[in-house]
């Protein structure tokens, strides 16, 4: 077989198997949906689904989406974490390689603890202003771990 025909058929495999991964994360596993700002999106894996049905009993479900509390401002730094965070969800998810219940990464944490921050921030300044040691930051997240997702 010639040199160009094995290339042209390396390159139809790659294609395809490109196309058919395309078309499995965005007709069978939703994944336009996670392009949006809809909770919904959130409910697609079954592991996730206890979070959404507690979010929406949830305070915070009436000021507050999924994606106020786990993306960062900004749409370039939104969709970047949004990416990051689809690719290790779906690879953990199809793997089973998960732990369970789910836990935050630190990363997501980090972003977490500046939503709180946007919107709860004077009353983090001023627990923060009677800290045993000045300068200390408290972290929302350690004593409301539950906000938004208490089932």
């Amino acid at each position: 077989m010639r040199r160009g025909a094995v290339l042209q058929i390396a390159l139809a495999v790659v294609v395809g198997i490109a196309a058919g991964v395309g078309a499995y994360t965005f007709l069978y596993a939703r994944g336009g949906s996670y392009l949006l700002d809809d909770p919904a999106a959130c409910g697609n894996c079954h592991v996730m689904r206890g979070h959404l049905d507690a979010w929406a009993k949830d305070s915070h479900s009436k000021a507050a989406s999924c994606n106020d509390c786990h993306t960062p401002p900004g749409l370039l730094a939104k969709y970047a974490v949004k990416a990051s965070n689809g690719f290790r969800h779906s690879y953990a998810f199809t793997t089973g390689r998960f732990h369970e219940p789910i836990r935050i990464k630190p990363g997501n944490a980090d972003v977490t603890e500046a939503a709180c921050r946007k919107c709860h921030g004077a009353i983090a300044s001023a627990i923060e202003a009677h800290a045993d040691r000045p300068g200390e930051r408290t972290n929302c997240i350690r004593c409301h771990a539950t906000v938004g997702h208490e089932e």
